[in-house]
């Protein structure tokens, strides 16, 4: 891993870019540094009124120039759009820096290869943003659906205030795909997506099928047109031992698995069953084709999930480690999202 140059002995990160998404990096590096984990070098923003007002709020330094943070920390934190992300990275990952990038990685698949490669040769750390693979909805799922049979996702939003680069498979169902093949752990064997443009130039409504070589079935729907917010995964787990179907919100933190009941389970009360329908949280065991059925909710500790995965790209810095999203496994659901929106680019041309 490349090393650090300075006395103080903890990680110095630099935030670049601090608008809708980077100043939240920037207050969690703030928050960080007061734990005594990070030293929060400083910011910097191609908007210079962005960067005076996110640094002069955290007290933290407001770099001119890229060349400037890089000289100045460590490690650093790219939160600007997705078309400049390649060429910030690049030279940083050569100059032996240690980066954080946010996902999309990159815009096209051989630039994410080379930042990989760059990675490597210079020893670093190269973490890429997929934040629901450190929500705890999806450590829960890892442990309580050993062996997913079918999964559904469903991530809707409304049409953003910020800027759209990208369309909706690079902004949102990507992080499905990354949470989707690191769950499943086998390799996709066929692709099937469909998409709209509604309000922007590329679509703004995908929905993709993917076929795993395990047997495994994945439906992702996504939507930066909807009325409502969603963020939810539906699975549906086979095996002899934990069969159990398992609905999860992303955004709550909370959710519900259904499975066999144990031995001395016994049936819940007529009382029970409607407080259940009516939305409380208690366990309920019912009776279903001869089969005592249980539904509880699932033990979800809440937290921040950005937090959690800024506070893991320090300690892969500080500890020499491999992040849990590598430059790699970025890159696989990148390729993935690639080639959903070819199929969806294709399809556009078709009467």
């Amino acid at each position: 891993m490349a090393n650090t140059h300075h006395t103080s002995g903890k990680i110095r990160v630099a935030v670049l870019g601090v608008g809708s998404l980077g100043q939240h990096h920037a207050r969690i590096y703030s928050e960080l540094e007061k734990a005594g984990q990070v030293q929060f070098a400083g910011v910097y923003d191609a908007n210079a009124d962005t960067a005076d007002k996110i640094g002069g709020k955290h007290g933290t330094k407001i770099f001119t120039s890229i060349s400037e943070a890089a000289q100045n920390s460590d490690a650093l934190n790219i939160a600007t759009p997705t078309t400049t992300h390649f060429e910030i990275a690049k030279p940083l990952l050569a100059q032996g820096k240690h980066v954080f990038v946010e996902k999309p990685m990159t815009d096209s698949s051989a630039q994410a290869s080379e930042l990989v490669q760059l990675a490597q040769q210079n020893n670093c750390v190269l973490q890429v943003g997929h934040v629901e693979r450190f929500n705890p909805v999806f450590k829960y799922l890892e442990t309580a659906a050993p062996e997913p049979r079918f999964i559904e996702c469903h991530r809707l939003s409304p049409y953003p205030a910020r800027s759209t680069d990208v369309g909706v498979v690079l902004d949102l169902m990507i992080h499905d795909l990354d949470v989707v093949l690191a769950f499943v752990k086998s390799p996709v064997t066929s692709v099937d997506a469909v998409g709209i443009s509604v309000l922007s130039h590329s679509e703004d409504f995908a929905n993709a099928r993917l076929r795993f070589a395990n047997g495994c079935v994945a439906n992702l729907t996504v939507s930066r047109v909807s009325a409502e917010r969603m963020r939810k995964i539906r699975v549906f787990s086979g095996g002899k031992t934990t069969p159990c179907y398992i609905s999860l919100d992303y955004r709550a933190q909370e959710g519900f698995i259904y499975r066999i009941a144990r031995d001395g389970e016994q049936e819940s009360s007529a009382i029970a069953k409607l407080l259940a329908l009516a939305g409380s949280h208690a366990t309920v065991v019912s009776e279903f084709a001869g089969k005592k059925i249980v539904r509880e909710p699932v033990p979800i500790a809440k937290d921040e999930p950005l937090k959690l995965e800024l506070q893991h790209f320090v300690e892969c810095v500080r500890e020499k480690q491999t992040p849990m999203v590598s430059g790699e496994s970025a890159k696989q659901a990148l390729d993935l999202a690639f080639e959903i929106t070819r199929q969806i680019q294709s399809q556009e041309f078709k009467v």
